[in-house]
């Protein structure tokens, strides 16, 4: 496995060949200092003009995987009930959706048979994975890629197992 930056990781969500999966296993990030979250949890209204502005560069990338046939399947793995800041990413996963990715949500209790990698993780084309290193309040520490195909096919093998057993973002609410 290699150290890489966010800016190697980003460049592989947004020139994906087929298919892109991430893996999300966390209740608190440190993105829940970001002024976006902290207006909404002190039960602010969020400007309609500056969501459009925050949105847009996600929208875009995703027009253009949609446009080529590309997709991209988030999962979630939460405990209940939820933090406040997976309510807000709850909330925020309709515009992904609308964006066109598949989003689905894993409660805890519902994973106890599965066995699931031990960092947040992107997988590309079944060919490569980023593990996402992450403190304990959630800031990330770094990116590690690896290409080995016996561990890219267990992380793909251990989402797939934990998306079937899933809840689509549609029919999902939090507790």
């Amino acid at each position: 496995m290699e150290r890489v930056t966010a800016e190697l990781r980003d460049s592989l969500i947004a020139g994906f060949g087929r298919e892109a999966l991430h893996l999300e296993m966390r209740d608190l990030y440190a993105a829940a200092d970001h002024g976006r979250f902290q207006k909404w949890l002190a039960g602010e209204p969020l400007d309609p003009a500056a969501e459009e502005e925050w949105w847009r560069p996600w929208r875009e990338m995703m027009l253009g995987h949609r446009k080529a046939g590309r997709t991209l399947r988030r999962l979630r793995v939460v405990s209940e009930p939820v933090t406040d800041y997976i309510g807000f990413e709850w909330r925020d996963a309709d515009e992904l959706v609308k964006a066109g990715e598949d989003v689905r949500w894993l409660p805890c209790q519902r994973a106890s048979g599965l066995l699931l990698p031990g960092n947040d993780l992107w997988s590309f084309d079944a060919e490569t994975v980023v593990f996402t290193h992450l403190s304990g309040d959630g800031a990330i520490q770094g990116y590690e890629l690896t290409r080995d195909t016996e561990l890219v096919a267990r992380c793909v093998t251990a989402f797939e197992a934990a998306w079937r057993a899933a809840i689509p973002h549609s029919q999902y609410t939090p507790s």
